[in-house]
């Protein structure tokens, strides 16, 4: 059991300050990461040829660097093509096919196209006309480092990255490592992009090839047998040989895409889960204890991750104690000899790896003479559940909640209650 006293005494000033505070801590405590120098990644090059790793600026949600390029209708597209689409294999096309303003989609059979053809309407129109705003898009984005012209042998993290020089190109593995972050975007832009024969570029650590965009100024020519993953936005052409096999989008804004027994299948974002969260409090008076109240905290999400996790719990603006929620998000703690007054709680999760931390509105309850709760008194039960509570008939035993007041968290710790009233006592409870 807890209670208030000496101890934890936070400022006379609101809670919004001292509360916003012990959150930011949290935050940073779950999110903090090394950000190195966008010059780091040219530094880095072995010239052994050696698998290394390149850092690129991790800025965040909310700018561009993070969010994908909006490729708009042409999301719909596997195959686009400005002029023509020209079939010379037994190619197997996942997806829809256009081209315009051209009208010509050649080599249909051999090839297969699993999914509508459109060209020279409105709807290939409009899919280029989109193409041509995300081709802008991922133009205009800052850059956040810089990448040797050969991407073989690299392990690439999340970022807007252009080439030291030249056109890109990959001979043997470039991997994309999405640093556990299936949201992780990857921008590459260059010139011109050539894959050689046999090459790949491989998903590592959550990344996703919806994700993956690769802005060319030119053309772009992937190898035979090579396995490509991510949207290529080329200005000119694009050419997939004998073999190749892409995971993304084939999308040409001026050129043909000429294809030779590829196989193109169009990527699609896998759901991810929410980290955003949810927490409610609520208070439970034991009329055999006067003066004893337990404070239930319960966390939820929508996401599928465990809900275990750190619980703070917080009176009239001072610390009371950390509790540890079960899976299910339910923690709890027991605060004793508790002064004549109206408290205000409130209960903080503080997140995990996988969960944004949130904090539950301020919960009111009015304390009488001798410690007793002026509510019906209750058994401690799941936070939020008000079945059978009335808080006008004094002779209902079932489960209470206090609804909090819609107003700022004040901390009414005076000279006169700290002196006068014993400490809170505490118990935490793990569910």
């Amino acid at each position: 059991m807890t209670g208030i006293g000496h101890s934890h005494i936070a400022p006379r000033s609101t809670v919004r300050s001292w509360l916003t505070g012990a959150l930011t801590v949290a935050v940073a405590l779950g999110c903090a990461a090394a950000i190195p120098h966008p010059a780091s990644a040219a530094q880095a090059v072995n010239t052994a040829g050696t698998a290394h790793e390149m850092n690129a600026t991790n800025t965040g949600p909310g700018t561009n660097e993070a969010t994908p390029v909006p490729l708009g209708t042409a999301t719909n597209f596997a195959v686009l093509a400005g002029t023509r689409v020209a079939d010379t294999g037994a190619t197997v096309v996942t997806g829809e096919l256009g081209v315009s303003p051209g009208t010509a989609a050649t080599g249909f059979p051999p090839g297969v196209v699993a999914g509508a053809v459109y060209t020279a309407d409105s709807v290939a129109a409009q899919a280029q006309a989109d193409l041509a705003t995300a081709y802008d898009n991922a133009v205009r984005r800052p850059g956040t480092a810089s990448l040797p012209a050969q991407l073989g042998g690299l392990t690439v993290k999340p970022g807007v990255y252009n080439p030291v020089s030249g056109a890109f190109q990959i001979a043997g593995e470039l991997t994309l490592d999405g640093q556990g972050n299936p949201n992780a975007v990857f921008v590459l832009r260059a010139p011109g992009l050539v894959t050689a024969p046999a090459s790949a570029v491989r998903l590592a650590n959550g990344a996703q090839a919806c994700n993956v965009f690769w802005q060319v100024g030119g053309s772009a020519t992937l190898g035979a047998n090579s396995t490509f993953v991510g949207n290529v936005l080329a200005l000119n052409s694009i050419t997939a040989a004998d073999g190749a096999t892409v995971n993304g989008r084939l999308l040409a804004r001026e050129g043909t895409v000429n294809l030779d027994g590829a196989t193109v299948t169009r990527s699609a974002c896998a759901v991810v889960p929410s980290r955003q969260t949810s927490t409610k409090l609520a208070a439970f008076c034991d009329p055999e204890a006067p003066g004893h109240l337990t404070l239930v905290a319960n966390v939820t999400s929508s996401g599928a991750a465990p809900l275990a996790g750190p619980v703070e719990f917080f009176a009239n603006g001072v610390s009371q104690d950390k509790s540890q929620s079960d899976d299910g998000g339910r923690a709890s703690l027991t605060v004793s000899h508790v002064p004549t007054r109206t408290h205000e709680f409130v209960a903080a999760f503080a997140g995990t790896n996988r969960l944004d931390p949130s904090t539950s509105p301020v919960l009111t309850v009015p304390v009488g003479p001798k410690g007793v709760c002026q509510a019906p008194p209750a058994s401690p039960a799941t936070a939020g559940d008000t079945a059978g509570a009335d808080n006008k008939n004094k002779n209902n035993r079932g489960p209470v909640t206090y609804p909090p007041k819609k107003k700022a968290f004040k901390g009414r710790n005076s000279e006169r209650h700290r002196h006068h009233h014993p400490r809170f006592r505490h118990h935490r409870h793990q569910r």
